[in-house]
Order: structure tokens, then sequence, then C-alpha cells
């Protein structure tokens, strides 16, 4: 590595720096102008040599991860590759796995849909049903107390029909009075407990439906484009399996990967990049209806779900939206300048063809690279028999 950067230095290679020097303390390397000695004979409390050199070990299987895969130094990969091969991360190592028996090499994209459902997954259904179950504690809670008050009034009202009965047929009513006002005074401070109990359960209760619908949207919503996220999709996906087959209609599912998105962040930074994704998703969410639905899928992939249509009109549609997006004359906001032709590829199979869905997306999936691979730019159907 070369030296320290200057303070002039852009906000990357600041980032570069950091990430170099946090490498180089979790490989044992020494920082330039650190003493050799001191990394290499650790201070009391350290780590001993075998730690340092199963660090600097680590370290370089994980450059020759991302070098492998051509991935972006930054610390999303970083982590990535650090829990693939540590096995820190199962589900991780899982999918990780997965893409390379499939693919053979991961994406920076792809790497960056891995995180966002990690995002996703930390408000887990575990937390959605406890705060579920909270809002009906205090809806029950709130029922009691509306049931404890009529309670308390139907009471009152016989008491106090009972001592004016005491009052007309008693000449001694300074007795009765008494206890009138002693039966009031309790009737009216058991209202205030009961008001301020109620009181305090409503505002529990709005805050924990703002806190459950938030936890819903962010699990179940893409933050970037606004689209439904592939959890969201896959509740959809089973939905609409079932609603095919009730009604005996077709049902087809496409993929789309913006070509050469890397490319386009690389070049023209990744604020325009993101800018990209919203516009196709604007475009996609065009044909959009009550039975056709688009997620963000992750990364720079899309997936559409069409109920009533063949897979040769999905072809058609998501082709027409292809078509279009060619066309178009895209300018970079931050410079005025025009950007390349931005364009996708899309795979289409037909999902009841398949023993499964997931096996109608694996097909569907094999589409969309062969469509890269034969050129990009491009829709392709997948053979029913894959």
């Amino acid at each position: 590595m070369n030296g320290a950067s200057s303070s002039s230095a852009s906000p990357q290679h600041g980032l570069t720096d950091r990430l170099t020097r946090w490498a180089r303390s979790l490989s044992g390397k020494p920082d330039e102008g650190e003493d050799e000695a001191e990394s290499i004979h650790p201070r009391a409390g350290g780590a001993t040599g075998r730690e340092i050199t199963r660090r600097r070990q680590l370290y370089e299987e994980i450059g020759d991860f991302l070098f492998a895969h051509d991935l972006d130094l930054n610390p999303l990969n970083f982590g990535v590759a650090l829990d693939y091969l540590t096995g820190a991360n199962i589900g991780v190592e899982k999918a990780v796995r997965a893409v390379l028996m499939e693919r053979g090499k991961i994406t920076n994209g792809w790497v960056e849909s891995v995180a966002a459902e990690q995002r996703a997954d930390e408000v887990t259904p575990e937390a959605l049903a406890s705060m579920l179950d909270k809002v009906e504690e205090n809806l029950a809670q709130f029922t009691g107390l509306v049931h404890e008050s009529r309670s308390s009034a139907k009471d009152y009202g016989a008491a106090l029909q009972e001592q004016a009965r005491s009052l007309t047929e008693n000449a001694d009513a300074e007795p009765i009075l008494s206890r009138l006002v002693g039966l009031t005074r309790s009737m009216v401070e058991k209202t205030r407990q009961v008001e301020n109990q109620m009181r305090e359960n409503q505002k529990q209760t709005i805050a924990l439906k703002s806190s459950l619908e938030s936890a819903r949207r962010a699990a179940e919503h893409d933050h970037l484009t606004g689209l439904p996220n592939r959890r969201a999709f896959e509740t959809v996906l089973r939905a609409e399996v079932a609603l095919a087959q009730a009604d005996h209609e077709q049902l087809s599912v496409a993929f789309c990967d913006i070509d050469h998105f890397k490319h386009i962040n690389d070049t023209h930074g990744h604020d325009t990049g993101d800018r990209v994704l919203k516009f196709i998703a604007s475009l996609l969410t065009k044909i959009s209806g009550d039975k056709c639905h688009v997620a963000r899928h992750g990364g720079e992939e899309f997936v559409l779900l069409f109920r009533g249509k063949t897979a040769a009109q999905t072809c058609e549609a998501v082709d027409g939206v292809r078509e279009d997006l060619a066309t178009r004359s895209l300018v970079n906001r931050t410079n005025g300048e025009r950007m390349e032709r931005v364009s996708f590829s899309a795979g289409v199979a037909n999902v009841l063809a398949y023993e499964d869905p997931r096996a109608a997306l694996k097909a569907a999936d094999r589409a969309l690279y062969l469509a890269k691979e034969h050129g990009r730019n491009r829709v392709y159907l997948a053979a029913e028999t894959d």
C-alpha cells in the first residue's frame, strides 16, 4: 500500500485508507510509520504470534475472495467475505455457497441484496408478533376498564337509590347525607383513576400501532424505490399461486436485471445509480395492477408476477418496458452529461409449469442469465422442460 492520503483526498480514498488500517490491524500488519517490532512482538495482553499469523492469513483470503469476484473494497463486501470464510454467519455462508453453485460468481448488487435481507430480518416475525400481542393486551385492558367503569357506575346508582329511599323514610337525614357524600367522593375518585388508566392505555396503544406499522413497512418494502421487497414478494407469490390455481388462470414470473450496473455506479457515482434504480422501478410500476405485482428482489434486480397472462404475453409486456428504457436518453444530474444507454435483461417462466414456485423462479433466473450471456438488453423465455 502507498502512504497515507493527504487531507485533500477524496471520500472514497479516505474510506479505502480506513479499510486498509482496519485490515492491517486485523492481520497484524503494522501501519506505515508504526514500529515493526511492536507489531511482531505484541505488548502484554495483545495477540500472540500464532494469532497474528492466523489473522494475516484470513485477511489474505478475504482479499483473494474480493479480487476473484471483482468486488469493491468496502465494509459491506469485506463483512460478507469475512462471514463466508469464517462461517460466522450461517445465513450468509449458505447464500454465498448457493449463488456460487448456481452462477459461479457473486456481484456487488448481490451482496447489497443479502445485506438488505439481513436488515429486514432485524424486524423478525417474533418481534412483530410481540408488538401485536402488546396491542391486543392494551385493547383488552381498555375494554376491561370500560366494563369496570360501567359496573362502578351501576353499583353507584344502586347505592344512591338505596340512600335516597332511606332519606325519604328517615327523619334523621344527617347520617344518610354523610354517607351520600362519602359515596359520591368514592365514585369521583374511582372515575378519575379509571380515566387516567384509560388515557395511559390509549397512549400506549397508539404508540404501539405506529411502531407496528413502521416495522411492517420496514420488513416488507425497499427503502430506496418504495417497492415491495423480496420478503413481501414471496408472500404475494404464495397468494397468487393459490388464486391462479383456484380460478384456473395463467401465472408467469419475470426477473429483470439492469445491465452493467456496476459500471454505472463506477462511472457516475452511487447517487446516480440510485436514481437509475428508482427510474426503472417507476417504469415497471406503470404496468403493475391488481394482477401484476412488481418488487425489488435485491441489488439491481426486479421481479414481476403476472396473473392472467401466459409466459409469452408476459415476455411482450416486459419487453415493452425494456424497449421504452432502451430509447430513453438519461442525463447525469451531477454534471449534466448524457449517460450511456441504460438497459436491462430479463428472464420469464410459467410458474404453474413447474413442480413448485421456487423451481419456476430458478428457471426465470436461468433465462435471465442466458439473456445476459447472449448480449444483454433482451428478454428470454424459459423452456418449460427446465
